[in-house]
Protein backbone atom coordinates (compact mmCIF):
# COMPACT_ATOMS: atom_id res chain seq x y z
CA UNK A 1 0.00 0.00 0.00
CA UNK A 2 2.80 2.43 0.87
CA UNK A 3 4.17 1.71 -2.84
CA UNK A 4 1.21 3.62 -4.27
CA UNK A 5 1.14 6.26 -2.00
CA UNK A 6 4.88 7.09 -3.28
CA UNK A 7 3.71 6.46 -6.76
CA UNK A 8 1.09 9.08 -6.08
CA UNK A 9 3.84 11.67 -5.01
CA UNK A 10 5.66 11.33 -7.56
CA UNK A 11 3.17 11.69 -9.89
CA UNK A 12 1.97 14.84 -8.56
CA UNK A 13 5.33 16.35 -7.71
CA UNK A 14 4.55 16.41 -4.24
CA UNK A 15 6.40 15.44 -0.53
CA UNK A 16 5.21 13.20 2.41
CA UNK A 17 5.48 16.49 4.20
CA UNK A 18 3.07 17.93 1.90
CA UNK A 19 0.52 15.11 2.44
CA UNK A 20 1.19 15.42 6.11
CA UNK A 21 0.05 18.94 6.21
CA UNK A 22 -2.68 19.07 4.06
CA UNK A 23 -4.35 16.08 6.18
CA UNK A 24 -3.41 16.76 9.61
CA UNK A 25 -1.47 13.11 9.63
CA UNK A 26 1.29 13.41 11.52
CA UNK A 27 5.17 12.47 10.39
CA UNK A 28 5.71 9.59 13.03
CA UNK A 29 2.25 7.68 11.00
CA UNK A 30 3.99 8.14 7.67
CA UNK A 31 7.23 6.53 9.09
CA UNK A 32 5.98 3.83 10.82
CA UNK A 33 3.47 3.25 8.02
CA UNK A 34 6.36 3.21 5.23
CA UNK A 35 9.00 1.33 7.36
CA UNK A 36 5.84 -1.26 8.56
CA UNK A 37 6.10 -1.23 11.76
CA UNK A 38 1.99 -0.73 11.88
CA UNK A 39 -1.33 -0.56 9.27
CA UNK A 40 -2.29 3.07 8.10
CA UNK A 41 -5.84 3.49 9.72
CA UNK A 42 -8.93 3.25 7.78
CA UNK A 43 -9.39 6.93 8.86
CA UNK A 44 -6.14 8.19 7.70
CA UNK A 45 -6.49 5.75 5.16
CA UNK A 46 -9.53 8.26 3.60
CA UNK A 47 -7.75 11.16 4.09
CA UNK A 48 -4.75 10.48 1.86
CA UNK A 49 -7.06 9.20 -0.88
CA UNK A 50 -9.28 11.84 -0.47
CA UNK A 51 -6.54 14.23 -0.90
CA UNK A 52 -5.51 12.39 -3.95
CA UNK A 53 -8.92 12.34 -5.17
CA UNK A 54 -8.59 8.57 -5.39
CA UNK A 55 -10.43 5.43 -3.59
CA UNK A 56 -9.00 3.56 -0.52
CA UNK A 57 -9.33 0.80 -2.55
CA UNK A 58 -7.19 2.21 -5.43
CA UNK A 59 -4.65 3.30 -2.48
CA UNK A 60 -4.48 -0.07 -1.14
CA UNK A 61 -4.13 -2.04 -3.93
CA UNK A 62 -3.01 0.27 -6.80
CA UNK A 63 -6.18 -0.88 -8.55
CA UNK A 64 -9.83 0.48 -8.79
CA UNK A 65 -13.03 -2.04 -8.10
CA UNK A 66 -14.80 -3.34 -10.92
CA UNK A 67 -17.09 -0.59 -12.04
CA UNK A 68 -16.32 1.86 -9.09
CA UNK A 69 -18.25 0.26 -7.15
CA UNK A 70 -17.62 1.01 -3.18
CA UNK A 71 -19.35 -1.55 -0.74
CA UNK A 72 -21.07 1.43 1.25
CA UNK A 73 -22.73 4.23 -0.74
CA UNK A 74 -21.87 7.34 0.80
CA UNK A 75 -17.89 7.62 2.87
CA UNK A 76 -19.74 8.77 6.43
CA UNK A 77 -21.08 4.95 6.42
CA UNK A 78 -17.89 3.69 4.94
CA UNK A 79 -16.31 5.35 8.01
CA UNK A 80 -18.51 4.39 10.80
CA UNK A 81 -18.43 0.81 9.74
CA UNK A 82 -14.78 0.80 9.52
CA UNK A 83 -14.70 1.70 12.81
CA UNK A 84 -17.10 -1.53 13.97
CA UNK A 85 -14.33 -3.52 12.14
CA UNK A 86 -11.38 -2.38 13.68
CA UNK A 87 -13.60 -3.07 17.39
CA UNK A 88 -12.46 -7.29 17.43
CA UNK A 89 -15.63 -7.38 19.58
CA UNK A 90 -17.37 -5.39 17.07
CA UNK A 91 -16.40 -7.17 13.60
CA UNK A 92 -19.10 -9.36 13.41
CA UNK A 93 -21.27 -6.19 12.45
CA UNK A 94 -19.03 -5.32 9.80
CA UNK A 95 -21.80 -6.28 6.69
CA UNK A 96 -24.19 -3.57 8.25
CA UNK A 97 -26.53 -2.58 5.90
CA UNK A 98 -24.77 -1.17 2.69
CA UNK A 99 -27.65 1.90 2.49
CA UNK A 100 -27.47 2.61 6.24
CA UNK A 101 -27.30 6.23 7.61
CA UNK A 102 -23.94 6.97 9.15
CA UNK A 103 -26.27 8.29 12.15
CA UNK A 104 -28.07 4.96 12.28
CA UNK A 105 -24.37 2.64 12.74
CA UNK A 106 -23.32 5.38 14.95
CA UNK A 107 -26.33 4.97 17.43
CA UNK A 108 -25.77 1.08 16.83
CA UNK A 109 -22.33 1.00 17.43
CA UNK A 110 -22.77 3.22 20.56
CA UNK A 111 -25.01 0.63 22.02
CA UNK A 112 -23.55 -2.33 21.60
CA UNK A 113 -20.07 -0.55 23.28
CA UNK A 114 -22.61 0.73 26.21
CA UNK A 115 -23.79 -3.12 26.42
CA UNK A 116 -20.70 -4.56 26.20
CA UNK A 117 -19.39 -2.42 29.30
CA UNK A 118 -23.05 -2.89 31.14
CA UNK A 119 -22.31 -6.65 30.35
CA UNK A 120 -19.03 -6.63 31.81
CA UNK A 121 -20.21 -4.70 35.28
CA UNK A 122 -18.82 -1.28 33.81
CA UNK A 123 -22.37 0.62 34.22
CA UNK A 124 -24.82 0.25 37.50
CA UNK A 125 -28.47 -1.02 36.87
Amino acid sequence: MYEVFEQLLQKFGITTADVCKATGIGQSTMSNWKNRRNLISGKNAQLIADYFGVSVDYLMTGKEKEGGETYYLNDETANMAQKIFENKELRMLFDAAQDAEPEDLETVHSMLLALKRKERGYIDD
